[in-house]
């Protein structure tokens, strides 16, 4: 595959937050980024953000990319990256970003509804599905599994094992 003579534009472009550790008054965060084109070519790349700095920590490419395929990747994500922290160009905003607790998240079938929507759409994607309920409703694992439970419980996923 050759990047360079590619855009951004030509395939599916996802960045999802995978986790996030704070430290004082900053914080490191992870991202998940996968590109898919058109043709059945796919990278996917997990990149750092923290201090200022974005760092690529790993990346699977189906066919292989070259070096200057990885120059252009970088670049790529980290256009990618700044839009999905809210900054501007660069990742500079992603560690100052404005702390709230928690995103809004809203209570009963409501809840229950978009966390199915979020685990279904983790799984299509092949990420974690529990990663992204995380995420999501920014609540702990144990949390966000119980989320899950109350979510098959209500009909909206399917159960977790088959009974016999």
């Amino acid at each position: 595959m050759n990047l360079s003579d590619r855009s951004p534009a030509d395939g599916a472009v996802s960045v999802r937050p995978a986790w996030e550790v704070r430290e004082n008054e900053g914080a490191t965060r992870w991202f998940e980024f996968r590109l898919a084109f058109a043709d059945g070519a796919r990278v996917d790349a997990l990149a750092v953000v923290g201090g200022g700095c974005l760092c690529v920590e790993e990346v699977r490419a189906q066919p292989a990319l070259s070096l200057d395929d990885l120059g252009v990747l970088a670049d790529w994500i980290e256009e990618a990256v700044a839009q999905a922290c809210g900054a501007g160009p660069g990742p500079e905003g992603c560690g100052a970003q404005r702390r709230r607790a928690r995103p809004a998240w809203p209570h009963g079938a409501e809840g229950r509804r978009l966390v199915a929507q979020e685990y279904r759409a983790a799984q299509q994607d092949g990420a974690d599905p529990v990663l992204a309920v995380m995420g999501a409703t920014g609540r702990s694992r144990r949390t966000s599994l119980r989320l899950i439970g109350q979510a098959r419980d209500a009909g909206l996923l399917p159960p977790r094992r088959t009974r016999r």
